[in-house]
């Protein structure tokens, strides 16, 4: 039985558990569509500097709130290496994107079609606790969480709700650079519905269409960038990110843009773009992988070792990269510290860490913290800028 007194135990077990970090980039789907024209506008180039030119940090899990009481207690029952991976929690999201200079969100989602699925989680259970209380885990719709029954606190507990603390802040501050917002779609873990834990419903078309539908209740289309923004007519996405570019800088201030972390060929993917070609209609970017017609954003997690090239190449080609400075905690245990520069030297647009500000890792004898070398929100692409960009141009020092 575990106690209370024992979690110390457990959590130096876990540091020193080794961890393997996934590199996502998969073979090439050669499948293209016919297009319906577009003005694409936003891509006509003035000279500027464009939104891929550009490089900022992101805050991975960028909602998660480590367990605490009775509720580890009873996580850790479920699995005893939740430290290890487990053990970190962001600021607010106004926070992040304020102080913490942060411009790119992650957020985990989980499906709750009728509300409710979700409100009970298995620690609670186990802790003799009662359901959330909060009204938003009983109302249908998507919810934000790292893993549910297990790891499931969060600053915002619904998709709804985090967007909404998005629109507020950049409403404030509406010079800012692009925002983008990655989304990881999940579903519950059968290790843990064995136990009792939630059953979610397996990703089908109404869903992933209501994740359009909440994203537009939050976000007008003039805030929204989108693949209908770029695509040109006759050309698929990727065609015209390649051809034409992305959009300037100054055309995307204000405004976010999605992308979904699952990639590659595979169901989630394919049922989003089933009768929507090069994402035609759609509020949310693929990630497809080089010659894809969809391809436009894609993610090299581990900039290490070859794959920094390949980010380079992809970002010399055109492409919006996300790589990862960080692991939690693994980078923390292992003091793998030089991995935060190669990831801002391989040039990825976006570098997602779980460390944004000082004194996060303290609790773990380090002063580690991954940030752009003068700590603001954002630089010019140390490989895809052009000459003539200046860090201190790119964004109105009132959005710091």
């Amino acid at each position: 039985m575990i106690t209370r007194a024992r979690v110390g135990i457990l959590l130096a077990a876990a540091f020193a558990t080794v961890f393997t970090s996934a590199v996502v980039p998969a073979a090439v789907l050669a499948q293209q569509s016919n297009q319906a024209e577009t003005s694409a506008s936003a891509t006509t180039h003035s000279g500027k500097i464009r939104m891929n030119e550009i490089q900022f940090m992101g805050a991975h899990n960028a909602f998660h709130r480590e367990m605490q009481g009775a509720e580890l207690v009873e996580s850790l029952k479920i699995d005893p290496g939740y430290p290890s991976w487990g053990f970190y929690s962001h600021a607010s999201i106004d926070t992040l994107l304020g102080r913490q200079n942060v411009r790119a969100l992650e957020f985990d989602l989980l499906p709750d079609p009728d509300g409710g699925l979700y409100r009970h989680p298995l620690a609670r259970k186990q802790a003799g606790l009662g359901p959330i209380e909060d009204p938003a885990m009983a109302a249908p719709g998507m919810k934000v969480m790292h893993v549910a029954d297990q790891d499931y606190n969060s600053t915002c507990r619904t998709l709804v709700l985090c967007l909404q603390q998005v629109k507020t802040w950049s409403k404030a501050h509406p010079e800012h650079v692009p925002v983008i917002l990655q989304l990881e779609l999940k579903q519950t873990d059968d290790r843990w519905e064995r136990l009792g834990g939630a059953v979610s419903p397996p990703w089908d078309r109404a869903l992933l269409d209501g994740i359009d539908q909440e994203i537009r209740s939050v976000f007008s289309e003039s805030q929204l960038i989108t693949a209908d923004d770029l695509r040109r007519p006759g050309l698929t996405l990727e065609q015209s990110i390649l051809k034409y570019g992305w959009p300037d800088l100054d055309w995307a201030r204000g405004k976010v843009m999605f992308f979904f972390d699952n990639g590659g060929p595979g169901t989630i993917r394919d049922m989003y773009l089933d009768g929507h070609p090069s994402l035609q209609g759609r509020a949310v970017f693929t990630r497809g992988n080089p010659g894809d017609a969809d391809a436009a954003i894609t993610m090299v997690n581990d900039p290490r070792g070859g794959n920094e090239a390949t980010i380079r190449d992809l970002v010399k080609r055109g492409y919006i990269v996300r790589t990862r400075s960080d692991e939690p905690l693994k980078t923390i245990t292992e003091k793998d510290f030089a991995r935060v520069q190669t990831a801002l030297a391989s040039g990825a647009q976006m570098v997602t860490t779980d460390f944004p500000s000082v004194g996060m890792t303290a609790r773990y004898d380090s002063d580690f913290v991954a940030e752009l070398p003068d700590g603001g929100p954002v630089r010019c692409n140390p490989v895809a800028a052009p000459r003539g960009c200046h860090d201190d141009k790119l964004e109105p020092s009132y959005s710091r």
